[in-house]
């Protein structure tokens, strides 16, 4: 067993955490923090915890964090990198499912972040939590990056294409559709039901904070840099991201073949069988992505639609996932579910 705490529990994914780490057979929940709502008991903010969680939330301390076997930082970008340094010095492994080490580069996290990353020495400590790329750099970690929900599905999606040199690097396309608990639970006229329901729009066709990320995962992938078009939207369902991705080919290949193959021994990529459209609610509160791909009319196109729950493959489950990995449990305990339909 191992004592986990979870800072910033109070947002959608520290709620999503709780749900799947209180089924967890090899967990203690220690420490659930809040500064906000220190003192108050958990299952009187998420009633669907009432006869699972029996703790209050707590401020943070690091004194008792540090007595965790691991900690997760649920909160918002930027909080996690002032007390992530005193835990590694006292031997804690820490997975933070911001974005507050996803990024190699303290420039570029400037740049994008807009304000000084308060320890870029922790940058290369930093192991970006995508299990299906970093597995083995993930078992002996002492720090996580989560993969960020849009950057999950784009990558798995363009992975085994970049991976076999048999798409065009320099001309990728993601055109990315999430739900709207992909916003956070803080309050925000965008996110009111009046405004998001019944409505779709894009945003950040100029630049959003995970182009960087997945231009850095997919770099890596090939080899090579790669150029990224990537346009998110806003979508009115609570959770899910559909993203169509699109390439031009350069070689002819089994495409099928090519992505039954890299994930075979993958138990959270569900590759589909051809002509498929998988659909975002058939991963619904799921570890699942699922991938289905096309090449219409046999052009030299390739369209390649990939599914997840942002909330759970998007983070907290993959969180978890990467937790499982590094204390050496079975990869998908706890967060081995179905998804709920309809």
């Amino acid at each position: 067993m191992i004592n986990v705490g979870i800072v910033g529990a109070t947002g959608y994914t520290g709620v999503e955490l709780l749900r799947l780490l209180v089924t967890h057979p090899e967990v203690t929940l220690k420490i659930i923090t809040s500064r906000a709502e220190a003192g108050m008991p958990v299952s009187d903010m998420f009633p669907n915890l009432r006869g699972f969680v029996d703790l209050c939330f707590s401020e943070p301390d690091v004194d008792q964090l540090a007595s965790c076997d691991v900690v997760f930082f649920a909160t918002p970008h930027c909080v996690a990198m002032a007390m992530v340094p005193e835990l590694i010095k006292r031997g804690t492994r820490v997975i933070d499912l911001s974005a507050d080490f996803r990024l190699k580069d303290a420039k570029q996290w400037e740049q994008w972040y807009n304000m000084p990353h308060s320890c870029p020495e922790l940058l290369d400590l930093a192991v970006y939590g995508l299990p299906e790329i970093n597995r083995e750099q993930i078992k002996s970690a002492q720090l996580i990056a989560v993969a960020g929900c849009y950057p999950t599905a784009t990558q798995l999606g363009f992975l085994p294409l970049l991976e076999n040199d048999v798409i065009d690097p320099l001309h990728l396309i993601a055109d990315a559709k999430s739900g709207v608990s992909g916003a956070g639970r803080t309050a925000a006229v965008a996110s009111l039901l009046s405004e998001s329901s019944e409505n779709m729009k894009a945003y950040g066709v100029a630049g959003h904070r995970h182009l960087p990320e997945i231009e850095q995962g997919l770099s890596g992938a090939y080899g090579k840099a790669v150029n990224l078009t990537f346009v998110p939207h806003l979508t009115p369902m609570i959770r899910g991201i559909h993203a169509t991705l699109y390439g031009r080919l350069t070689k002819d290949c089994d495409l099928q073949a090519l992505y039954q193959q890299r994930y075979a021994d993958e138990p959270f990529v569900d590759v589909m069988p051809i002509g498929s459209h998988p659909e975002t609610r058939s991963v619904r509160g799921s570890n699942t992505c699922r991938i289905a791909i096309h090449q219409p009319q046999n052009s030299d196109t390739v369209v390649v639609l990939s599914v997840i729950d942002n909330l759970v493959k998007g983070a907290s489950g993959q969180a978890v996932q990467n937790m499982n990995i590094m204390f050496g449990f079975d990869e998908t305990l706890a967060i081995n579910t179905i998804a709920a339909l309809p």
